[in-house]
């Protein structure tokens, strides 16, 4: 897994033009008008992207149209599965505890209650 993806994906600006790819393609400035920073800005977040192979540029005309690559974000998924099912198991282990500590509990407070009643 790339490390430069995920450094990528840590910006918030960056996350929303993947999300507004994931839409359709659209011209650089089309994407530069969804913020409300300067487009030269737009365009270091873009070539960050470009440069993890998250984006590609097409030109048309003069414009440069950018569409969003699945091959990194496919990766990424992948890794995020194994990470998942790590966490899954840990989370199902805690439940177990969780739901033996509650019986514990629950027979606890039912055998004191029992006890003071026979008092």
């Amino acid at each position: 897994m790339d490390m430069d993806l995920l450094a990528a994906l840590a910006d918030d600006t960056r996350r929303r033009i993947v999300e507004l790819l994931a839409e359709r393609p659209r011209p650089a400035g089309a994407l530069a008008a969804q913020f409300a920073i300067s487009q030269p800005a737009v365009s270091r977040h873009l070539r960050v992207l470009r440069d993890c192979g998250l984006v590609r540029a097409e030109v048309a005309g003069q414009q440069r149209v950018y569409h969003l690559e699945p091959g990194p974000l496919a990766e990424l998924d992948e890794w995020l599965a194994h990470i998942r099912a790590f966490w899954s198991q840990r989370l199902d282990a805690l439940e177990t505890e969780l739901a033996r500590g509650r019986r514990t509990t629950s027979t606890t407070k039912a055998t004191r209650t029992t006890d003071q009643e026979a008092m």
